[in-house]
């Protein structure tokens, strides 16, 4: 069983990464890009049975800085 994790910053914290992105984009002569967010993306490969509570854990206790980080659990079977 697997599960994909998305880990992104909460609206309001500055995202320096987004805006270097977005400013090399409208560099390339991307134009059409009115703001940039990175994050990131962690895949679980889990034991059979895993629960959600368990991959909420790993989330609150180590994949994500709470504080800062929102995240988003898909679970990919």
């Amino acid at each position: 069983m697997k599960a994909r994790v998305l880990i992104t910053l909460k609206n309001g914290v500055l995202d320096p990464q987004g805006k270097a992105i977005h400013h090399a984009l409208e560099g390339l002569g991307f134009d059409g890009v009115d703001d940039v967010r990175a994050g990131k993306v962690i895949e679980l490969d889990l034991a059979d049975g895993t629960d959600d509570a368990t991959i909420e854990q790993m989330c609150e206790k180590l994949l994500a800085n709470t504080v800062i980080e929102d995240y988003a659990i898909e679970r990919i079977d």
